[in-house]
């Protein structure tokens, strides 16, 4: 059984070119669509895992664009 790359929960596959939950996807997608910009409270080192995920937004799209998410794929 495969992994998120981001978050590290089950991943159901291929999404946006890293394997992903369904959580991390959605999340992503949201964010690409809306063109949402997130800044970080602390100094850009949150934790993200299954746990803290939903905590800082702007640590959690740095990691999917670091895990390889992109814009044009699904």
């Amino acid at each position: 059984m495969e992994i998120c790359s981001v978050c590290g929960d089950h991943s159901t596959g291929k999404h946006y070119g890293a394997n992903t939950c369904e959580g991390c996807k959605l999340f992503f997608k949201r964010s690409i669509k809306k063109r949402l910009y997130y800044t970080c409270r602390v100094a850009g080192c949150c934790p993200v895992n299954k746990r803290y995920r939903n905590s800082c937004q702007f640590c959690r799209m740095r990691k999917c664009l670091a895990v390889g998410m992109k814009r044009e794929g699904k």
